[in-house]
């Protein structure tokens, strides 16, 4: 019985997906299988997971979409292996990537739940390194350091905290995290074993979703964001930016306030208020300038 269970969910990237399982079985680990979450794709997404023909691939096909919570949760439902990785259609791993992770998990005592590794974050359309993030061991409320297609977990997290939550749009792997963090541990690979791509529009994209997303996030964590009122404050500074791209300024400025209140050294809620005073398309001008300087 294969150790691990590789969750790919996807949905209309058929060329990314492509790359994204061959990183998988160019792993020096080989003791895995691959459950694809095909969600309700209208491209050659089929086509490109039968040309594999691999025994240790499995397909399974929404009839309709379920998005990304959904998806993992269908193929957490329907894996049964010691340990679980979640591999998004857009990234790759580096060959080491699964090996390491599981020494180091192997070796760990019951309580910890997961790994999770660093990450190169790669432009899209460019394939340049952007930067490279190594994250830090620290509590979660001070900022979701574990990227999903970098973590490796005991299925019996899932068994004992639930399934990611399919009612948030955004932000569900930050919950998942969350809530599993009440009951284990994580450690930390600090070597760069994902390829995380950056697109362009990634400030711009599906602001509607962020915002509901990071809402619910708030309110089912409100006690255990208070632990650090510095990035609880970052965090409304996010929501407030979103609702800036969206328009909706007063709702913008209340979040930027909110920060303020929780961190009031930090310079950038107040440039980020003020710069809100200046209308939508301008707000949304200096923000997208700001991206572009960063994807350069």
């Amino acid at each position: 019985m294969p150790k691990v269970s590789v969750i790919i969910p996807t949905h209309n990237r058929a060329e990314s997906l492509r790359s994204a399982i061959t990183s998988v079985l160019n792993q020096t680990f080989q003791d895995f299988e691959i459950i694809i979450i095909d969600d309700a794709s209208k491209d050659h997404t089929r086509e490109v997971i039968t040309n594999f023909n691999d025994t240790r691939i499995k397909a399974i096909h929404n009839q309709g979409s379920k998005g990304a919570a959904g998806s993992r949760n269908i193929g957490i439902m329907n894996a049964s292996h010691e340990y679980i990785a979640f591999l998004d259609d857009d990234d790759e791993w580096l060959p080491e990537k699964l090996k390491m992770q599981i020494c180091l998990l192997d070796s760990s005592p019951p309580e910890v739940g997961g790994v999770c590794t660093g990450r190169f974050e790669v432009d899209k359309i460019g394939g340049r390194v952007l930067s490279i993030y190594n994250p830090e061991m620290s509590h979660l409320s001070k900022g979701n350091f574990i990227t999903t297609s970098s973590v490796l977990l005991r299925r019996e997290c899932f068994e004992k905290c639930g399934l990611f939550d399919e009612n948030m749009p955004t932000s569900s792997d930050y919950d998942m995290w969350i809530r599993i963090s009440k009951k284990y541990s994580f450690n930390i690979i600090n070597n760069t074993l994902v390829n995380y791509y950056i697109h362009e529009n990634s400030l711009t994209f599906n602001n509607e979703k962020k915002i509901r997303g990071l809402e619910i996030l708030f309110e089912k964590h409100d006690d255990f964001f208070k632990e650090d009122y510095k990035e609880y404050s970052r965090q409304y500074l996010i929501l407030g930016v979103c609702y800036c791209f969206k328009g909706e300024l007063q709702k913008g400025r209340k979040a930027f306030r909110k920060a303020i209140k929780m961190d009031p050294f930090e310079i950038r809620n107040y440039f980020n208020l003020t710069f809100s005073l200046l209308g939508a398309k301008r707000f949304k001008k200096l923000k997208e300038a700001k991206e572009k300087v960063h994807m350069q």
